[in-house]
């Protein structure tokens, strides 16, 4: 198959792909919370659910927002675009920040949720923001 015919298909696939990856993050915490023999702190479920909301955050953004060839009748929104960006990009980091940090807390205890339950947590936050990665460079306006 040619690169261009790949970068053709890519609109296509991409979202399925996407989406699968986020299935699969989310199927990995779901397991983990149904097999785990201490009961899950609420805490826990945080960084899933921050990841989930930072994906959507960036994807609330067109990639052609971003150049140089922006124009907006509105002065400074250009600025307002890449602020929103570098809030959704913190909030996706501090999410996978928290993930590893009870994958540790996980493993150092023998009290609360096994380690799997940790290395579940990370995973749901590496599927979900690599899937919103994913989508934001398949989808477009048109």
């Amino acid at each position: 198959m040619e690169h261009n015919n790949l970068l053709a298909a890519w609109p296509v696939v991409g979202p399925g792909v996407a989406g699968a990856v986020f299935g699969a993050g989310w199927w990995f915490w779901t397991d983990a919370v149904v097999c785990s023999a201490a009961a899950v702190p609420f805490l826990h479920y945080l960084p899933g659910f921050f990841a989930t909301f930072a994906a959507l955050m960036f994807n609330c953004v067109n990639r052609e927002d971003i150049g140089d060839g922006y124009y907006s009748p509105y002065d400074d929104s250009e600025w307002r675009v890449k602020l929103w960006l570098f809030i959704s990009y913190v909030v996706s980091f501090v999410s996978l920040a928290g993930a590893v940090g009870f994958l540790v807390q996980d493993a150092l205890t023998n009290t609360g949720p096994s380690a799997w339950t940790g290395t579940a947590g990370v995973l749901q936050c590496v599927c979900v923001l690599v899937s919103g990665l994913i989508y934001w460079t398949c989808h477009s306006e048109d």
